[in-house]
């Protein structure tokens, strides 16, 4: 934390209370009310206090003095009225939305969601690899033709999964592999780190296509970053098996669309789950709506009913940890600036 007047990223004292305070900011997440964001807060902080700016003009007055602010988005213009922020708490894992670089100049301190969608996001990428792998997109159809008519399908025990991103999201789908009997190659920035799945490498060109050619399941669950900004391009559909599956719950860019398209018109591979796409949403008249083995999914795998219970365990344990710091730094949990 720092001191200074209010341009430079000023603060006044730091709090010495011990008694929690959070502010919650009025914009919600999956169709889920924020009232049961704030209500899950104050049962986690019985001795604390939690309010909850609902409207606008709540917001504009109650930031002012705030030390301690929960939220989806917090727009330059809201933060500028922040006379008093030191801890920003994000409930989205990703931060690209914030203006990180005045949060930066005004020293506060900023975690994520991070670790929050592990169990959902887990489960749609093992749905998704099991709709692959039993066809079952096949038998619906055929149910729906009333078409009592065998058809071949796969098997997942053998198979190779690789899975680029081994943040909470991708080790959820490692260990959600676990009792499937497959082989894993997991995709990190630091190899060295190790991480849940059998092999782990970096983004080495060659190392990549390497695992790729091996590869039968692909799970993209990494951020968007430059490097993965484009990673499965035309190459890496050439170099993918015409066998393979791709599963995409990371960011639609990750993907080159056009190439996807090349692949899934050419049978350069045997499908696709994607929840997220390139543009998003996915324009109506966007010819990846029309292929069968092309499985659309709106941007949905991160919802979870327990989303706010999860998230208010992180946030409401950083509440303490702030209150209870004597002004020589806090460590927070998620904690993503500084």
């Amino acid at each position: 934390m720092s001191d200074g007047d209010g341009d430079a990223g000023g603060r006044t004292e730091i709090s010495t209370e011990t008694d929690p305070s959070v502010l919650v900011l009025r914009k919600g997440t999956h169709g889920v009310p924020i009232e049961e964001y704030a209500a899950a807060l104050r049962d986690r902080l019985p001795d604390g206090s939690v309010e909850l700016a609902r409207t606008p003009a709540a917001e504009r007055e109650s930031i002012r003095d705030a030390e301690f602010v929960t939220g989806m988005v917090l727009e330059e213009p809201l933060l500028e009225r922040a006379e008093n922020l030191e801890v920003f708490a994000c409930a989205y894992a990703g931060t690209g939305h914030l203006p990180m670089d005045r949060l930066e100049q005004r020293g506060v301190t900023v975690t994520n969601a991070s670790g929050v969608h592990g169990p959902n996001i887990g489960e749609h990428v093992l749905g998704s690899i099991l709709r692959f792998t039993r066809r079952f997109h096949v038998g619906n159809r055929r149910q729906r033709r009333r078409e009592w008519r065998h058809y071949q399908a796969h098997e997942l025990q053998g198979s190779m999964v690789t899975i680029v991103g081994l943040g909470a999201i991708g080790t959820a789908v490692a260990e959600r592999l676990e009792p499937f009997g497959v082989e894993t190659v997991g995709i990190r920035y630091t190899p060295e780190k190790g991480g849940p799945t059998d092999e782990v490498i970096g983004f080495d060109p060659e190392a990549l296509h390497e695992a790729l050619a091996r590869t039968d399941y692909l799970v993209l669950a990494c951020p968007l970053t430059e490097t993965t900004r484009g990673l499965i391009d035309r190459d890496a559909f050439v170099t993918l098996d015409p066998e393979a599956v791709l599963v995409n719950v990371a960011r639609g860019p990750v993907v080159d669309t056009g190439a996807l398209l090349e692949a899934v018109r050419s049978n350069w591979i045997r499908g696709a789950a994607l929840d997220v796409t390139d543009p998003e949403p996915l324009p109506e008249d966007h010819p990846l709506w029309n292929f069968e083995n092309v499985k659309i999914t709106p941007h949905n795998a991160g919802h979870t009913p327990k989303y706010y219970d999860r998230l208010a365990e992180i946030v409401a344990e950083n509440a303490r940890r702030f209150a209870e710091c004597d002004g020589d730094g806090i460590d927070l949990e998620n904690q993503v600036r500084p």
